[in-house]
């Protein structure tokens, strides 16, 4: 988010809106935990129920993957997790724990399938009312808390996979082979994305 991509995404999202970004913190890397089986290629999530958020995006690769996506609160998902009438969740590790999945879900497969980050949104009516000194020492603020939000995010990582495997819970890394099985698999979504996004901004995704 601090190069091209993020530049274009920010200027995009910023157009016609009554914010500004100040910039972007980290969620990180997503992946999934489930209670039925390891993860190590698109066939062992065939026909896995998997809470998924409010995203088409979301959706659809997890369509292209063989599992059954729902959309669902949060809070719903945790009791469906714990009544095991939900097979599968997504989210970074740190998330999972924090949420109790883990003492549910055995096996956690690092997929790094989505990342997201975080705005720092500022009201721009506001911002732009504001003494020049004013706007520049919020900038500088946002500016250098970023790295140490995103260091801080880094070892709750850390900590989590330790959590897990306290908790008896299986932590698979995926092979560079099984990887490119991933990849292949939601592959059509990107000529999707190109008709709707552009094929402009997806050449920046594809750095």
């Amino acid at each position: 988010m601090d190069g091209h991509l993020g530049a274009a995404l920010t200027a995009k999202i910023e157009a016609g809106m009554n914010f500004k970004i100040a910039g972007y913190f980290e969620n990180g890397f997503r992946h999934v935990s489930n209670r039925l089986r390891p993860i190590h290629t698109p066939a062992d999530m065939k026909g896995m129920t998997i809470r998924v958020l409010p995203s088409k995006v979301q959706e659809r690769t997890f369509e292209l993957l063989g599992a059954n996506p729902k959309v669902m609160d949060l809070s719903e998902a945790i009791e469906a997790i714990k009544a095991d009438k939900l097979d599968a969740q997504e989210n970074p590790f740190a998330n999972t724990v924090t949420y109790g999945v883990h003492k549910f879900h055995r096996f956690h497969t690092a997929t790094n399938h989505f990342y997201l980050s975080r705005p720092v949104f500022v009201h721009r009516p506001t911002f732009n009312a504001w003494p020049r000194a004013l706007q520049d020492a919020l900038l500088e603020e946002v500016r250098a808390s970023v790295p140490m939000q995103r260091d801080l995010h880094e070892k709750e990582e850390a900590d989590a996979q330790v959590a897990i495997r306290k908790e008896g819970g299986e932590i698979i890394e995926l092979t560079p082979a099984e990887h490119n099985a991933f990849a292949s698999a939601v592959a059509p979504i990107f000529d999707e994305a190109r008709s709707q996004y552009g094929r402009e901004l997806m050449k920046l995704v594809n750095r």
